[in-house]
């Protein structure tokens, strides 16, 4: 151990004589630790927050999305053998895409129809995974009705259950001789889904495929698009662009989830640097503790900075010795904050005992996910400052002069 090491430590372990800055220095470690800690927590919330909601966007959507220009794509099995030969693409599916009216004995309600394939869809959608009640299977025609699947929240307004009947009422009806006449078609509720997000669960409805084209009235094998599920979901940039190359002789274009969720992800990553400038002020008020006590401290040990000096200890020696003071309580404050804050962070995220209302937020829960870099970062911003906080205190106790402290002594 080197010498400025040594004497710093001597210092800070004597501090309990000296009552007043002892309480200054506890202060400090309190504020750094307390930082910490708040930003810990506060960033893996976000962080979860983040990735729940992603997870279950890209689970109710595609991670690629293949659609026409204008109508719908006739030749969609070819396209769909395209996609798949693209390196990274795990699935396709084609779907039909509408929205409708759903009428029942508990009310009327707008619809965001889409139509399957029961045999491809589980390669892209979680819905299989979705599924509270009933089947993905049973949305094939049964008794002369075609079934649908809806939200957890639109049954339970509507108070349906598996095995209702309901009716959808298509938008593109037939004129009549007395007007406009919407085609309606029953329905027999094959299963129910719940995603966890208020939304998809209260609009959502899946049908097949053949049925969202009989009930919207589309003419032979046509579909409204394709859906791609990807090997990484980061890399669907790269790989919609190889897609785009692929289908570049159809009239169709590509879109990415990164791109369609642009504006969300984006307002996320914001709210996540501003809270992390915000908390880390606690920090900051804990270095300025640091600054306040070493400040103290250099007034009241200004004969043995003298005595130090006047033995051969040169300026940058003195400097060392109150940075490594500060330094050290820096960090044992940032320790203290990872011992606090990544408990009840995992506390967080095991018990969940934190909920939200899910008609508010998209989640029903505080989710919580601690990510190393996040980790690494917070403890450098956190040691950073605690140590800039000592240049000015340790400038200060190395510009004092021998003769100028001992003078008087």
């Amino acid at each position: 151990m080197n010498f400025e090491l040594f004497i710093a430590l001597r210092y800070i372990f004597a501090l309990r004589k000296q009552s007043f800055i002892a309480i200054i220095s506890l202060f400090a470690v309190c504020g750094v630790a307390l930082g910490v800690a708040a930003l810990i927590v506060v960033i893996g919330v976000m962080n979860g927050f983040t990735k729940d909601l992603r997870d279950k966007i890209l689970g109710v959507n595609a991670h690629v999305l293949v659609s026409a220009f204008s109508g719908g794509i006739r030749d969609h099995q070819a396209l769909a053998e395209l996609c798949r030969q693209v390196p990274g693409v795990t699935g396709v599916t084609p779907f039909v895409y509408s929205e409708v009216m759903l009428s029942a004995s508990g009310g009327v309600k707008g619809v965001v129809l889409r139509g399957i394939e029961p045999s491809t869809a589980d390669q892209v959608l979680s819905l299989t995974r979705d599924m509270v009640a009933g089947n993905v299977k049973d949305l094939e025609e049964r008794d002369d009705l075609p079934g649908v699947i809806i939200g957890a929240e639109m049954a339970r307004r509507l108070g349906l259950g598996v095995g209702a009947t309901v009716n959808l009422l298509s938008p593109t009806g037939t004129q009549s001789a007395v007007g406009f006449t919407p085609k309606v078609r029953v329905f027999r509720v094959a299963g129910i889904f719940r995603t966890g997000m208020f939304e998809y669960d209260a609009t959502l409805g899946y049908v097949t495929v053949d049925a969202a084209r009989n009930l919207l009235g589309f003419k032979g094998d046509i579909v409204s698009g394709l859906e791609v599920r990807l090997a990484d979901v980061y890399a669907a940039g790269t790989v919609s662009e190889q897609i785009r190359a692929k289908l570049h002789d159809h009239p169709v274009y590509v879109r990415n989830w990164q791109e369609m969720n642009a504006n969300l992800f984006a307002a996320l990553e914001l709210e996540k640097t501003a809270m992390f400038i915000i908390l880390a002020m606690i920090v900051l008020v804990g270095s300025f503790s640091i600054v306040t006590m070493l400040v103290m401290l250099v007034m009241q040990k200004t004969k043995d900075i003298a005595v130090l000096m006047a033995m051969g200890a040169d300026e940058a020696s003195i400097r060392r010795i109150f940075m490594c003071q500060g330094s050290f309580i820096g960090a044992v404050g940032t320790a203290l904050g990872y011992g606090i804050g990544i408990p009840v962070a995992l506390l967080l995220k095991k018990y969940q005992f934190i909920k939200l209302p899910s008609d508010v937020y998209p989640v029903d829960y505080l989710p919580v996910r601690l990510e190393f870099l996040d980790m690494t970062l917070i403890g450098v911003a956190a040691l950073l400052l605690c140590y800039l906080s000592t240049i000015y205190p340790a400038r200060r106790a190395a510009a004092l002069k021998p003769s100028d402290a001992l003078r008087y002594e």
